[in-house]
């Protein structure tokens, strides 16, 4: 019996292996699909990036000010495509994509020994 069996600690995949190239990913771990997203921090005064971390599930940056205005207040913005410039300020967030379920089931039949073919819905 091992100890996290006792305190019924369940063990959260954070998804690691996932490589930080790829937009979309299956984790070799657990096999969730895999989201990268990459998200730098703005000042809200001047528009200067901010080195960003990732502190409590929230995307902050790493100063509690910014260097050129002094100012406090900050703005995440999300990267659709990364370069060379801005891996420096950017943190990688991993989100898990939901497999996406439609309510409505499809079939083919035969209908009466011809070549054509019917298609039934059922909603």
């Amino acid at each position: 019996m091992d100890i996290l069996s006792l305190f019924k600690i369940k063990k959260q995949c954070h998804h690691e292996k996932v490589s930080p190239c790829e937009d979309l990913a299956y984790c070799p771990d657990c096999g969730e699909l895999i989201e990268n997203r990459w998200y730098i921090t703005r000042c809200a005064c001047c528009g200067l990036k901010l080195k960003a971390v990732l502190k409590n599930g929230e995307i902050v940056p790493e100063e509690n000010f910014c260097h050129n205005c002094g100012s406090h207040e900050f703005e995440p913005e999300q990267v659709s495509k990364i370069n060379c410039i801005d891996i420096n300020y950017a943190v990688l967030v991993r989100t898990v994509i939901e497999p996406y379920a439609e309510d409505i089931t499809q079939s083919w039949t035969n209908v009466q020994h011809s070549p054509n073919y019917k298609l039934l819905t059922h909603t």
